[in-house]
C-alpha cells in the first residue's frame, strides 16, 4: 500500500465515521420525535456514506484486500468458533460411543 493509498483510506474511513456520529447524534431518542435533518439532506448522506464505502473497496480491491472490513458490535457473537486442538478427536469419539 502506498503513501497516498493510505492516506486516502485513512480520510475515507474518517468521513464515514464523522457523518455516521453526527447521524447518531442528530437522531432524537424516542420515534415519536421528528428528525431535525431534512429527507433531502438524509438522502444526500446516504449518497456519501455510499460513495465513501465504494471507494473504501476499490482501494481495498487495489491493495488485493478481498476481505469486506466491517463494523461489529463488542455484543456481537463472534461469526466464528475457536476449538481449541486438544478436542479435535474428542467430539468424534463421543459420537461412536
Amino acid at each position: 500500500m502506498s503513501d497516498e493509498t493510505a492516506k486516502e483510506r485513512e480520510i475515507m474511513m474518517v468521513m464515514r465515521k464523522l457523518l455516521t456520529t453526527i447521524v447518531r447524534e442528530v437522531t432524537p431518542e424516542h420515534k415519536s420525535l421528528k428528525h431535525p435533518l431534512s429527507d433531502q439532506t438524509i438522502q444526500d448522506i446516504r449518497a456519501c456514506l455510499g460513495l465513501i464505502t465504494a471507494r473504501e473497496k476499490e482501494l481495498a480491491d487495489a491493495d488485493g484486500r478481498t476481505a469486506q472490513e466491517r463494523p461489529y458490535y463488542v455484543d456481537e457473537p463472534p461469526a466464528t468458533k475457536v476449538v481449541p486442538i486438544s478436542n479435535i478427536g474428542k467430539a468424534k469419539k463421543n459420537e461412536d460411543e
